[in-house]
């Protein structure tokens, strides 16, 4: 360990997942003390997109929530274990993750319902011998190979059709249109899931959501090491040049200055030449929009988006810091609507459970395959906050094809209210709207920018961790290059951070290698026989 890691800074631009477990990282394995890091956060909440919000009375927030196992995640897992729970100090999030998993086990009885709301037969996946060829050939192809193809120009239309690709598309948020290299980085990281496609079985869920079962815990750890919050407050501007670097005798981009705005003013900060700098380049929940049960969510572009500002500023600058434009410039291809409904009442609850096999927590999204919207929802163990209520049921649900007009309301999704999207999601589910929904509150989120990392690329389109060019900066983010580890996951935030703190401070440690199952016997046949099915 350096013993100058006790006197250099280290700043953040962003206080996502990704900032918060490098700045662990810095302080457990760098040796740095936390009063010298700094997290500036452009919005009041810390977590980035993992932030939640709302209460009983006006409704509860989030705008995602994102698919865990615990046999994958390494670096996540090898975090947590030293993150204390809130619930027990004598016990680390990843052992409390544990024991709630042990206690509700994930078997999705309703994967798929048709438009009959028949519950489909979702073991039979439904590939023609032509589709198994196209997947495996796309599955065995060299990412050169690949290029910046999409999932579309390696399938026939019928594979569109499968209950494969409603599950796995739900599961993930896949679209044609996205990234043939993602698509297949998926099918080898996630293999072993194959097989249990439509019961999920490997799915894991943490105790609530997100933000306070992740993101609180992390920061509390933070603020405990006394760790420096600069939330509603946004760096506008890096002040960058070429130095040498005496290490490597190269020249390498120095940040010198960190500008950002607070409460209107411009401030600045002096970087000096031995601090850090890492980056949340680029974001997927830029620009969200919330709706009421009454108004549809406003319809912000790239015009009112403030996330992608300072690396499009980096990367007209400087080689090899990526091109932002590759991701943020088509927002119809990247872009779709959630929404959070907060019930007064069991009444919604109690008619899922009964028709779909599964009490609360214990099954996965429920997908109507034939809905215009290509809506899903899952009904998680409640309560899915830590301050709600016992008389308070919340669900989480999303769909893929807001521009399209649904199937009972006549609009698209993008212009309804929360009112207008329950009817709908009624009419699908033939529920009584005065019965189920009397007493909810529906919070539409549009994210214009939410599946903007799938949009197809090269592999120089995305910087590295720290760039071979970079002396003090690194970046962070969903929009890094890793190889072989899939973006929209918690991990691949957590494994840029991890890979970025080890490279600047030189710290001898090894990073948790990536599992291969895609390599071992078992999982292979196993996927093979299910293919088959």
């Amino acid at each position: 360990m350096n013993s100058n890691n006790k006197d250099r800074k280290a700043y953040f631009i962003g206080g996502g997942i990704g900032s918060l477990a490098a700045a662990v990282f810095l302080i457990r394995d760098g040796g740095m003390p936390g009063n010298n890091i700094t997290i500036y956060e452009s919005l009041p909440v810390l977590g980035g997109s993992l932030d939640a919000g709302g209460n009983p009375e006006q409704g509860y927030t989030l705008r995602g929530s994102r698919m865990l196992t615990m046999n994958i995640y390494e670096c996540t897992w090898a975090l947590f274990k030293s993150i204390p729970s809130l619930t027990d100090p004598n016990t680390s999030v990843y052992e409390e993750t544990v024991a709630f998993n042990e206690r509700v086990k994930s078997n999705a009885k309703a994967r798929l319902i048709d438009k009959n709301r028949a519950i489909i037969d979702a073991s039979k996946l439904g590939f023609s011998m032509e589709n198994r060829a196209e997947l495996l050939k796309l599955s065995e192809a060299s990412e050169e190979k690949l290029g910046n193809s999409c999932i579309s120009d390696w399938f026939s239309p019928s594979f569109f059709e499968t209950n494969f690709w409603f599950m796995w598309r739900t599961s993930f948020a896949f679209s044609p249109w996205h990234s043939a290299v993602e698509f297949k980085r998926y099918l080898h990281r996630f293999m072993q899931e194959f097989p249990n496609v439509e019961t999920m079985t490997g799915v894991k869920r943490t105790v609530y959501n997100q933000y306070d079962s992740m993101i609180l815990p992390l920061v509390v750890w933070l603020k405990s090491h006394g760790v420096n919050f600069m939330k509603d407050c946004t760096v506008t501007d890096l002040d960058t040049a070429y130095g040498l670097d005496e290490t490597s005798g190269n020249e390498k981009v120095v940040v010198k200055n960190l500008v950002y705005e607070i409460d209107g003013n411009s401030e600045e900060i002096g970087i000096k030449a031995d601090d850090l700098v890492f980056f949340q380049n680029g974001s997927m929940t830029d620009a969200s929009s919330y709706g009421s049960m009454t108004t549809a969510p406003k319809f912000y572009t790239k015009e009112d988006s403030r996330g992608w500002i300072l690396w499009e500023k980096l990367a007209k600058k400087y080689p090899g810091f990526g091109k932002p434009e590759v991701f943020n410039t088509n927002i119809a291809e990247s872009f779709w609507e959630s929404f959070t409904v907060t019930l007064k009442d069991t009444a919604f609850f109690d008619q899922m459970e009964k028709f779909s096999g599964n009490k609360a927590g214990t099954g996965s999204q429920v997908t109507l395959k034939d809905s215009n919207w290509f809506m899903s929802f899952s009904l998680n163990n409640q309560p899915h906050y830590k301050n709600q209520p016992e008389n308070v049921q919340v669900f989480f649900t999303y769909g893929l094809h807001p521009d399209r007009v649904g199937n009972f309301v006549g609009k698209p999704m993008t212009e309804c209210s929360g009112e207008e999207i329950l009817r709908e999601l009624c009419g699908h589910l033939k529920f009584d709207y005065d019965i189920v929904f009397a007493n909810a509150i529906c919070i539409p989120c549009r994210m214009p920018y939410i599946t903007s990392m799938f949009m197809p690329r090269l592999k120089t389109d995305r910087p590295l961790p720290v760039p071979k060019n970079s002396k003090n900066l690194a970046f962070i983010s969903q929009f890094v290059e890793i190889p072989d580890d899939v973006v929209f996951t918690v991990e691949y935030s957590i494994r840029a951070a991890q890979m970025a703190v080890y490279e600047l401070l030189d710290i001898d440690l090894e990073i948790p290698p990536i599992t291969k199952f895609d390599k071992t016997l078992k999982v292979e046949l196993e996927t093979v026989a299910k293919a088959f099915h």
